[in-house]
């Protein structure tokens, strides 16, 4: 049953994640809440680990959260699923955008599909930023201004944005550097 709850949820994250392979994180963080499937940090950590693999990271990502879920099977699954909705979809636009081109509705759709995406995608950033940096859970538990934030992982956070966005190097670069760091910080 697990196999088919998976293959209808990420056959469902493919036809709706518009926008490359980011845009599936706000689906898969919905599938941390809907099926406790695996947490908000271990999503953290397929993001971590789909973004230094080869290929699209929404394929490794589908990939890796299948078979946390259920085994090779479920990675299967979970990838032949989320693949199905984009092939059936680029063969029908294809054939439909030859005659529509440039029909301003179509034109209008498009453009109005970017910042949707953007908006998708930045809700899952700031979710991912509240479990690796913002600790709400210490926060209640202790009362205490110093266990909302962990100083060192947003430093961390903090630097390597700078890079990513002074230098534009690829993202396992930045990987490496974090894990380094995240060892001599003992983080």
């Amino acid at each position: 049953m697990i196999i088919l709850t998976l293959f209808l949820e990420f056959c469902k994250t493919g036809l709706f994640a518009i926008g490359g392979g980011l845009a599936t994180l706000p689906f898969l963080a919905e599938l941390t809440e809907k099926y406790n499937w695996f947490t908000t940090g271990q999503l953290a950590d397929m993001v971590a680990i789909s973004e230094s693999t080869p290929g699209a990271i929404g394929i490794n990502m589908s990939t890796y959260a299948g078979y946390h879920a259920a085994g090779i099977l479920g990675g299967v699954a979970a990838t032949l699923a989320l693949t199905f909705p984009s092939i059936v979809i680029i063969i029908i636009v294809a054939r439909m955008l030859e005659k529509f081109n440039e029909n301003k509705y179509v034109v209008s759709v498009f453009g109005v599909l970017r910042p949707v995406v953007v908006g998708l995608i930045a809700a899952a950033g700031y979710q991912i930023f509240k479990v690796s940096i913002i600790h709400v859970d210490a926060f209640i538990q202790n009362k205490s201004l110093g266990t909302l934030f962990d100083i060192k992982a947003g430093l961390l956070f903090l630097v390597l944005f700078a890079a990513i966005m002074k230098f534009q190097k690829h993202p396992i670069i930045y990987i490496g550097i974090g894990a380094v760091a995240g060892i001599l910080l003992q983080m």
